[in-house]
């Protein structure tokens, strides 16, 4: 009888383990040096550059290959390096790449052709792009929520210095992104600046921008308000998410800082923030826990694949205020993007006090030229102008 419980058990236990597969994947072409060894780092091996369990190995021919086993389902981004990320893969004319995403659900099988290695092309000194408008508030701002410190950003529009108005404040996400070629991401930048300097001469709308830098290592961790010891893939299991803490940052600490140093709109009802990708996840928690502060969020392309618990979060939100969002996301991001984004949406387009949008750029990648491009079709609707 112990020996058939003990087997029932062990039935059991398999039907219930999470499923595992392999990722397959295959260079067929690399562009040059094509003798040196070629390693994958990712979110499957804690984006380790140089580990000799991810190095590929020769599959006929000139092409190389390498099998991953024992992954749980999920998203994984990955780049193939040579050793380093000082020689990570680049684009042929030497441009950064965005990260490579897998997304695995069963065993899956990719071929890829490495246009370039980053080491082949000097760096070449980026562009100061920012507008007059715009300032650094301080270089290490500090979080007491988080124990860190933080450069914050501010733009101010083209007649505050020459009027006593008060104006609205949309606080973004990855600030580094929003002004500047020399500090953004894959050399390329929002334009916030020059988009708002343009808009404010058209439709006589002005707003105050604070950009709050990412933590660089830290941002996943940041930008989430749940664990990530549930959901493999962008970061190790058991990394703690640290979205309250920072949300609580904007709330208790920016904010209020704001106000006191600016001449601030201060009313939940002039109050937005925005963000892409997983700055797009912490820009709606941060409405949807706070809407006393925020009326307004932002969301492009959000990341909320890996925040599942974000779902019953939002169903179960309830207010008295009235929340606007505007939703944005392409069709040429990852596999289930846009319908993650509109899973979301239809949760809240049905709720009484939300007011939401939704765009979809059918060619939409996932990159900061498109987040530009929608950018100011935001902005007008964020000011509640005629587009």
């Amino acid at each position: 009888m112990k020996l058939l419980s003990l087997c029932s058990l062990c039935i059991l236990l398999a039907f219930n383990a999470p499923a595992q597969f392999s990722i397959r994947l295959v260079v067929t072409d690399v562009a040059t040096r094509q003798s040196d060894d070629v390693y994958v780092s990712g979110t499957f091996n804690n984006w380790i550059p140089n580990d000799e369990k991810f190095k590929l190995k020769p599959f006929g021919g000139s092409r190389k290959s390498i099998v991953i086993k024992n992954i749980a389902q999920g998203n994984y981004a990955f780049k193939f390096t040579r050793g380093s990320f000082s020689k990570v893969e680049c684009m042929a004319d030497g441009r950064d790449i965005s990260d490579r995403i897998v997304d695995v659900s069963a065993d899956v099988s990719l071929e890829c052709s490495i246009a370039g290695w980053k080491d082949d092309y000097p760096e070449k000194p980026k562009r100061y792009t920012a507008s007059p408008q715009v300032k650094i508030i301080d270089t290490a701002f500090a979080m007491p929520q988080l124990g860190r410190k933080r450069r914050i950003w501010v733009y101010l529009p083209k007649d505050y210095a020459t009027s006593t108005k008060t104006y609205p404040v949309l606080y973004m996400n990855d600030g580094q992104n929003l002004f500047n070629e020399q500090t953004a991401a894959f050399g390329k930048e929002w334009g916030v600046d020059e988009c708002l300097d343009t808009l404010q001469k058209k439709v006589d709308a002005g707003c105050i921008v604070v950009g709050i830098d990412n933590g660089g290592d830290t941002r996943l961790k940041e930008y989430s308000p749940f664990d990530f010891s549930e959901k493999g893939g962008l970061a190790p299991p058991d990394t703690k998410g640290e979205g309250t803490l920072y949300a609580d940052f904007i709330v208790k600490t920016l904010k209020p800082f704001i106000d006191g140093k600016y001449r601030t709109k201060k009313g939940r009802d002039y109050t937005a923030i925005a963000g892409s990708s997983m700055g797009g996840l912490i820009s709606t928690y941060v409405v949807l826990q706070y809407p006393d502060v925020f009326s307004i969020a932002g969301v492009f392309s959000p990341a909320y694949w890996i925040a599942p618990n974000l779902y019953p979060l939002t169903e179960k939100t309830n207010t008295e205020n009235k929340i606007r969002m505007y939703f944005y996301a392409g069709g040429k991001e990852s596999k289930n993007m846009v319908s993650d984004m509109e899973r979301l949406y239809n949760l809240v387009v049905k709720k009484e006090r939300f007011d939401v949008v939704k765009k979809i750029n059918q060619l939409g990648e996932h990159s900061e030229t498109f987040w530009q491009q929608e950018f100011p079709n935001f902005y007008l609707w964020l000011m509640k102008k005629d587009q």
